[in-house]
């Protein structure tokens, strides 16, 4: 693509674009001609302005004179322009000390969230960890009723999982001690998925081999690890309501179709899973996704995790004028933050 546009394309489309992030008005020649670093005439600015809408770098909004940046005008800047820093080192004290002073997962997470959307302004996005990937160190059962009890799985970070389980077989407190101890030493520190697996391995096995104590623990620790979460439920966003702030979507019916494009959980939820596959940052710009209509949002996820696997992703939402050069490095960040944190507790 790169190809195409000469020296005096690209520092035009860079103006056109950095102006349009800030202002938000279409951008003319007249006004490209008043900046010190084009020493030519308007009617040359206004040449290269109609041959990047010809490529289709710039669109017309309307019938006015001024240009605005095109999907792939905000792809050609960020891919070949932006020159990326470090957040500014206020900003990485803000995320890193948030982030440090949580210890439960869910906490860690939201914090991750309020901080991204305090420093961008734009909506926040995270998605959870799977049930599947889920590590825990302890199996815990409180009675409730004579066939009611409480499953407790205890993970790292404070991360708890709940379940209520009927049961059909007469089970004391002093059994339900015992199959907490039995339990907690046969699934420790192995990923959910793998812990139904060992169960399902140890009851397939000849029943003559385990009392009836073992029995009534490895039937509670199936019905315990067998978690049910939807999928769009993983997706959490915060923050929407700084869409408000943008000119582009003062327009009431644009604002609506946002707002039902955001409730579209499973659309983001596919999107944000291929930032997890990808294991590295994306950026779905405008229609690049299915989640969004040209023009309208972008997109910038990064995956956290630890050293092992990534477990979910983190990052904002916002018009496709924004400002690229400030959010993906603050996205990155939080990012990295989140998993040293996660691999610490």
């Amino acid at each position: 693509m790169s190809e195409e546009l000469g020296e005096r394309e690209k520092e035009v489309l860079r103006a056109v674009v950095q102006e349009y992030i800030t202002t938000g008005g279409p951008v003319g020649s007249q006004h490209l001609s008043r900046k010190a670093e084009f020493d030519v005439s308007s009617a040359t600015l206004r040449n290269v302005l109609a041959d990047l809408e010809e490529l289709g770098f710039l669109e017309k909004p309307h019938t006015s004179a001024g240009r605005v940046p095109t999907d792939r005008g905000y792809r050609f800047y960020v891919d070949t322009m932006v020159r990326l820093k470090d957040p500014a080192p206020k900003d990485r004290e803000l995320i890193h000390a948030g982030l440090v002073q949580e210890s439960n997962l869910g906490d860690i997470l939201h914090e991750a969230s309020r901080i991204l959307h305090s420093l961008t302004r734009h909506a926040s996005v995270v998605l959870t960890p799977r049930p599947e990937a889920a590590v825990f160190y302890r199996v815990e059962f409180v009675r409730l009723r004579e066939d009611r009890v409480l499953a407790v799985l205890v993970g790292p970070n404070g991360q708890v999982q709940n379940k209520v389980i009927t049961v059909d077989f007469p089970i004391t407190s002093d059994e339900l001690l015992k199959a907490s101890n039995y339990l907690s030493e046969l699934l420790r520190e192995v990923p959910l998925e793998e812990a139904r697996e060992r169960i399902r391995q140890e009851m397939d096995q000849e029943q003559a081999l385990y009392n009836a104590l073992t029995a009534k623990a490895l039937k509670l620790g199936a019905a315990a690890t067998d978690l049910q979460t939807s999928e769009s439920g993983r997706v959490r966003i915060e923050g929407t309501g700084s869409f408000l702030e943008q000119p582009e979507f003062a327009d009431v019916e644009r604002m609506r179709a946002l707002f039902r494009t955001l409730d579209e959980k499973h659309k983001l939820l596919l999107l944000l899973d291929r930032v997890q596959r990808a294991r590295e940052m994306q950026i779905f710009i405008g229609a690049e996704s299915e989640f969004s209509a040209p023009g309208e949002l972008t997109v910038i996820a990064s995956p956290y995790g630890s050293r092992e696997a990534v477990l979910g992703t983190v990052g904002v939402i916002g018009p496709t004028r924004m400002n690229y050069q400030r959010i993906i490095p603050l996205v990155n960040f939080t990012a990295q933050v989140l998993s040293r944190v996660l691999e610490q507790s």
